[in-house]
């Protein structure tokens, strides 16, 4: 059996740091399509935010820590992975700016470091230590599964959720501040205390980039007692400085755009946090009560595999010029370029300006497709993922949000209810945006409606 080079079982980080004292070239275009030679080719990918993507090299190297396992499970356990889960700690405090590995706690998903975050919460009412009806704070926006652990545990608990409503499309940073500290003068009044604020980094529909460090700040000025970040998609879209942002808490998936494979994500707790001790995983293992990093790093017998190569996912965005921030930067050129041409093509507009896009845009669809609902958006997405092969996501602007009832309008005099999310990553090409640009025309020259794809007889009104 091959051993490493300070003994034990040989880890593929051994293997890989190994590799990674050889120089390489930058990353070419052709390489670039072998790593994601495993996506279907016939669709027009358009939705990276959703699922994220995982090159070939990472894949690889997680088949590499797979078999590890399996050849000899007791050493894994004893000897590599702890250690390896201590590297990849250390990689995204690395990158997000935190003062250590002891920060960064691995979990599957945004949506779990939630949970972990709202147990607390509940417990805090249950013990005492909230008074019932004190506030928690959310964006309007807020992801629908951090909005349900809201519920599930803070509100039954004893909370009274306060949602800030937001307008779309935005026109600018200000209009979301100016919204926040609306909302939060009215979750604090009467004297009411404000426990919790949650805030998005980045909403994930519509998408939206938040002026999240505003909004703390803000927070930290009105004695908000704690702030969650939910930046599901920020890392690997935009630059992440915990420190600078300030949260309590932040999270941020790491298999949507820093090229993990699912399903592994981060919350970051500030070292100087009073209640940093008291944050339990959700799932209780023989590892309670030795801190949420070590809680979080096993919870019982599963496939950590995803976690365990966020080296080498670091390790391929070194291989782009400017790294991370490179590939960042060149999205978002990209994205807003596509976007653009999408929305002169269709006589339409981007729901937020370029400074409030990562690598996503919101543009906006030709009114006349008659998008009036949730059901409306998902049998269209439905239609242009069997019918045309393009796999976007499509939002209806509901009127129902307070402040909403005047719509933008299209070329053509027609409310725009309806808007695509296009994403860019690095596997993407123009042709991609150019098979949903054609599919919408085609439709729209049709004189096709969604009306066409609702039950026989649902009718919906205003």
């Amino acid at each position: 059996m091959a051993t490493a080079p300070h003994g034990g079982q040989a880890t593929p980080d051994d293997v890989d740091a190994a590799a990674a004292k050889r120089p390489r070239a930058p990353i070419t275009e052709a390489e670039v399509r072998a790593e994601f030679a495993h996506h279907d080719g016939a669709v027009a990918r358009v939705n990276n935010g959703t699922f994220g993507c995982c090159p070939a090299t990472v894949l690889a190297a997680r088949a590499r820590w797979q078999r590890l396992f399996l050849s000899q499970p007791d050493a894994f356990y004893f000897h590599s992975l702890q250690p390896g889960l201590s590297r990849s700690r250390a990689a995204v405090a690395a990158a997000v700016g935190a003062t250590g590995a002891a920060e960064v706690s691995l979990v599957d998903n945004a949506t779990t470091a939630a949970a972990i975050v709202m147990q607390h919460v509940a417990w805090s009412f249950a013990e005492g230590a909230f008074a019932r009806g004190d506030a928690v704070l959310m964006l309007h926006y807020t992801y629908s599964s951090v909005k349900k652990s809201i519920h599930a545990y803070a509100a039954r608990a004893g909370a009274a959720v306060v949602e800030v409503p937001l307008p779309f499309p935005v026109a600018s940073p200000a209009a979301v501040v100016a919204e926040f500290r609306a909302a939060l003068a009215r979750a604090k009044a009467g004297g009411r205390a404000v426990r919790l604020a949650v805030i998005d980094h980045i909403t994930s529909m519509p998408s939206v980039l938040i002026p999240v460090r505003d909004l703390v700040a803000i927070c930290r000025d009105q004695g908000v007692d704690k702030v969650f970040v939910d930046a599901a998609h920020a890392i690997g879209q935009v630059p992440v400085d915990v420190r600078d942002i300030g949260a309590d808490f932040y999270t941020s998936n790491l298999h949507k755009w820093f090229f993990c494979p699912s399903a592994v994500a981060f919350l970051h707790i500030r070292k100087d946090e009073p209640i940093a001790e008291q944050l339990h995983h959700p799932v209780v293992s023989s590892e309670y009560g030795n801190g949420l990093p070590m809680e979080s790093a096993w919870i019982g017998v599963r496939d950590y595999s995803a976690q365990l190569v966020v080296p080498d996912a670091v390790d391929f965005m070194s291989r782009f010029e400017g790294g991370i921030e490179g590939i960042s930067r060149r999205n978002h050129d990209k994205v807003i370029e596509m976007g653009r041409m999408l929305a002169e093509a269709w006589g339409t507009f981007l729901g937020s300006p370029p400074e409030m896009c990562g690598s996503m845009v919101m543009v906006g669809l030709p009114g006349c497709l008659g998008i009036d609902s949730d059901d409306d958006a998902m049998r269209l997405r439905d239609m242009l993922r069997n019918d045309f092969k393009v796999e976007v996501p499509i939002f209806n602007n509901s009127r129902s949000v307070q402040g909403q009832e005047k719509m933008d309008k299209d070329a053509n005099g027609d409310q725009v209810t309806g808007y695509v999310r296009i994403s860019h990553q690095v596997y993407n090409v123009r042709e991609e945006y150019e098979v949903l640009r054609d599919a919408v025309n085609k439709l729209v020259l049709e004189g096709f409606s969604c009306s066409k794809l609702r039950p026989s007889g649902k009718v919906l009104s205003h």
